[in-house]
């Protein structure tokens, strides 16, 4: 047992000192203070020096780590603030009692026994010393320290442990760093820890001499690049050449020529006149001078010539697209009030060059307003030679018209039709995403004070289509994000705004630039992302979703050829039947669009392109049932009809942008007490179905023959595909009838689906997505649709043959959905009638206006 030691303790602050190494150590606190003087009145002048945990004022036992130094006061120089002294470690100490004496602290102290390597002569333990010895050595040198310095103070200590301090005492680490490796005991462990801090402060001197000496070759580079600029200048003037003015010269006569409005003239000339002042090595003039090439590259006065002819803007879009027969009527619609409306201003204007001035400011006002009732999008025309851009003076302004939102699913052909529009308009046709964009600098540019500064998506879009009159497509705005830089859609406000667009600021360019004459068209998948002011700017036209014959005849004309291009098949060595295309359709495809069919159409043809290649064959027909060898088994199982009727089971029907379906709601009573119980992730709304449809039977139950005994019951409704959130109002009248039918214990007919909001009295409310429930339905081989009486004018919106496969009831009470889906349920006179015909009972008064 070592020698026990009371000892004043010397409280250390983001110091830790090791033994063998002195440190200066200044002292001001009271109770330090005082345990020096206490030191100092002992024979040996020793004390217990140790490092706090934690960096305060007042010190107790609590605040001081157990391993410290026991250490001996060198010399000393009392101050007015307090003492300086120097601290020699002499041993390591660990406390083992903290006491408090006379105003400061004293602790009893045992000397602490350092852990040997069990074989001091081991190679590994050898080799350990020497590297730490090289790399103590080696960071030496590395800081700026004299070799022979650094070389003596290394040959002074030659036992590993003193060595280990020594170094531990001087490398730049951390306190908590050091007070860990003041409490490893173990030599040879203490030693590999310093020889890691020593590695990495290596390291750490290597990086920064190669950040010094990169930072001192930038900035001699650049020296030197001024140095020889300054020599071709000289060598220029000596040869009497031109040098960068004659840039600037021809920049100059750039500018001239563009038919700038006011604002933009005198900005040019002002920063053109700064960057004249600024030699080229400034990094302002960079600035300037691209700011003064995106002014001369932008279309101030560069249209394409516009023909409106609407027979051959009929003839495109029908060579175009197949289908579409609405939109393409909304087009036209457009095109035809565009071309009237320009004859009537020719008329009137006398073809004279540039707007009216000597108009009246009423017939100018019925003008603006002629512009932004007009119902339908913006013209078409010929297709002029490759839309070459012309000089135009005001008279060749077009007539306003509304901004066009495409809404639909994905792959109906939004983007093409723009494509087609600007094709037969013989305009440039210049499209940007917005899907994603979160940043309102997107759409206005960066003001050019910040570096890498350029301007905005739409200023761009017209560098890139050359004339100030293209067809501007917005794809995807309902993609639109909003983050603390600012909300682009709110910054798209102007843009689509006809009575504000005409001077349109980009941050970037700071003056007015004029979007009045480009026809834009902005597509969209979910109308309920755009925000309502954003919204109330555009005219909706709806994409609704194809019919399969529909998908059969586009890919015939439009995706089986290009695949067969694009993978190097002829019409000759492979054949698609009706068959496999129908296959390949319903049972590999789930979508509104074609985009998923024209990549299987294309997976088709690189197999058959494979087998080919490899001489199997010459030719092949694909009938259905090799659709499912080339392709694998299906991925799309789409829900069919019912076998039988059941009790608790109705037949909906549901749209998503991928179309129409079925689903099967259930419902089934249990014993409880009387509770509803919602399940298969559905929505707020369509729990409020469920839960209305729950009130309109109990409320309705004596007419609907329902025991009272079965509201003691809990019934449980489930819409399958667990997995799927489901919300919506649609669900109505499903609901109802699986309710009714699981409390009343009578069946729900299996060959009907039904769709419609209800609400507690009993009325249903029109719902949305007909036609594309009613396709649904047809694919799953039903015939017979209940729809809401105010829904019945959408029925015009279905394809003739879908017509003449269905049977269409509509109704306005729920009585009449009750009637026609529960078996053993008459409607007679107006009523509601159950059991025996001979003795009928009365349900419920039904609407006169019930037709079949």
């Amino acid at each position: 047992m070592s020698e026990r030691l009371t000892l004043p303790v010397l409280p250390l602050r983001e110091v830790v000192l090791f033994p063998g190494v002195t440190a200066p150590i200044g002292a001001g606190r009271p109770a330090t203070l005082r345990a020096i003087e206490a030191a100092l009145a002992g024979p040996e002048r020793l004390v217990f020096a140790v490092s706090q945990r934690q960096n305060v004022e007042s010190v107790n036992s609590d605040v001081l780590y157990t391993i410290g130094t026991i250490a001996r006061i060198g010399q000393l120089q009392r101050g007015l603030s307090g003492m300086q002294l120097l601290l020699h470690g002499e041993r390591r100490g660990i406390a083992i009692h903290y006491t408090e004496k006379d105003g400061y602290l004293q602790a009893i102290v045992r000397e602490a026994e350092e852990m040997l390597a069990l074989d001091v002569e081991d190679p590994a333990f050898v080799a350990l010393h020497r590297e730490a010895r090289a790399r103590a050595a080696e960071l030496g040198q590395k800081s700026g320290l004299p070799d022979d310095v650094v070389q003596q103070v290394l040959a002074g200590v030659n036992e590993p442990g003193k060595f280990a301090d020594l170094v531990a005492g001087y490398i730049d680490i951390t306190p908590p760093q050091r007070q860990m490796l003041l409490e490893t005991l173990g030599v040879e462990e203490r030693l590999r820890r310093v020889l890691v801090h020593v590695q990495r402060q290596i390291g750490v001197v290597d990086a920064q001499e190669d950040i010094k000496s990169q930072v001192q070759e930038e900035l001699g580079e650049r020296q030197r690049e001024m140095f020889l600029r300054e020599q071709m200048k000289t060598i220029q003037r000596e040869l009497g050449e031109g040098d960068e003015r004659d840039d600037l010269q021809e920049l100059k006569e750039t500018l001239a020529a563009l038919d700038l409005p006011p604002e933009a003239r005198k900005e040019v000339d002002r920063e053109f006149a700064r960057l004249s002042r600024i030699g080229r090595e400034s990094m302002e003039s960079q600035v300037i001078r691209t700011f003064l090439e995106n002014i001369a590259e932008l279309p101030w006065n560069e249209r394409s010539k516009e023909h409106l002819e609407l027979p051959q803007a009929q003839f495109i879009l029908d060579e175009d697209h197949y289908a579409l027969g609405d939109v393409k009527d909304r087009v036209l619609e457009f095109l035809a009030v565009r071309q009237l409306r320009l004859q009537m201003e020719g008329g009137k204007e006398g073809r004279r060059e540039g707007v009216n001035d000597g108009a009246s400011e009423g017939e100018k006002a019925q003008e603006v307003a002629a512009g932004e009732s007009t119902d339908v999008p913006q013209a078409t025309a010929t297709v002029p030679a490759p839309n070459a851009p012309v000089r135009g003076n005001e008279d060749d302004r077009t007539a306003r018209g509304p901004i066009l939102l495409f809404v639909g699913p994905p792959g109906v052909g939004k983007t093409s039709v723009a494509k087609s529009i600007a094709r037969a308009m013989g305009r440039k046709y210049v499209r940007i995403s917005l899907g994603g964009a979160r940043d309102e600098a997107d759409i206005r540019g960066h003001r050019r004070t910040y570096v890498g500064a350029m301007p905005g998506r739409i200023i761009q879009g017209m560098k890139q289509a050359g004339t100030k009159n293209p067809v501007f497509l917005l794809d995807e705005v309902d993609k639109l994000g909003v983050s603390f830089q600012g909300d682009p859609a709110s910054a798209l406000l102007e843009v689509l705004d006809p009575a504000q667009n005409d001077t349109f600021v980009d941050h970037y360019l700071g003056v007015p630039f004029d979007l009045s004459e480009v026809l834009f068209i902005a597509t969209a998948n979910f109308i309920q992302n755009i925000p309502g002011p954003l919204l109330d700017r555009m005219e909706v036209v709806e994409f609704a979703g194809y019919t399969e014959r529909e998908k059969q005849e586009i890919a015939r004309k439009y995706l089986i050829p290009r695949q067969f291009t694009e993978n190097g098949v002829s019409p000759e060595q492979l054949t698609i039947t009706d068959g496999a295309l129908s296959e390949v359709i319903t049972s590999y495809t789930r979508e509104s669009g074609v985009r998923q069919l024209e990549r299987e159409i294309g997976r088709l043809a690189r197999k058959v392109a494979r087998k080919i290649a490899a001489n199997e064959v010459e030719s092949i027909s694909i009938d259905r049932e090799m659709v499912d060898d080339l392709l694998g088994r299906p991925k799309v199982h789409p829900e069919k009809m019912a076998r039988e009727d059941e009790i608790g089971v109705a037949t909906g029907m549901y749209y998503t942008p991928t179309g129409g379906d079925i689903m099967f709601v259930e419902a089934s009573t249990m014993r409880g007490k009387g509770e509803l119980v919602l399940t298969g992730q559905l929505g707020d709304v369509m729990k409020e179905s469920a839960r209305a449809a729950w009130t309109y039977a109990r409320s309705h139950a004596a007419a609907l023959q329902i025991p009272d005994e079965m509201f003691d019951r809990d019934i449980h409704i489930h819409v399958p595909a667990g997995a799927i959130p489901k919300d919506g109002p649609s669900a109505g009248v499903t609901m109802s009838s699986a309710v009714v039918s699981a409390l009343s214990g009578r069946a729900v007919r299996h060959d009907i689906a039904m769709t419609g909001e209800i609400t507690l009295r009993g009325r249903v409310m029109p719902i949305g997505g007909v036609k594309e429930k009613v396709l649904g339905a047809v694919r799953a081989g039903i015939a017979k649709i209940i729809l809401p009486k105010e829904n019945e004018p959408d029925l015009e919106d279905l394809p003739k043959e879908v017509l003449d496969k269905i049977e269409v009831f509509v109704v306005q009470e729920l009585g009449e959905v009750l009637a026609l889906t529960l078996r053993g349920a008459t409607f007679r006179e107006g009523r509601l009638l159950f059991g025996d015909e001979k003795n009928p009972r009365d349900v419920i008064p039904l609407s006169s206006g019930f037709r079949h």
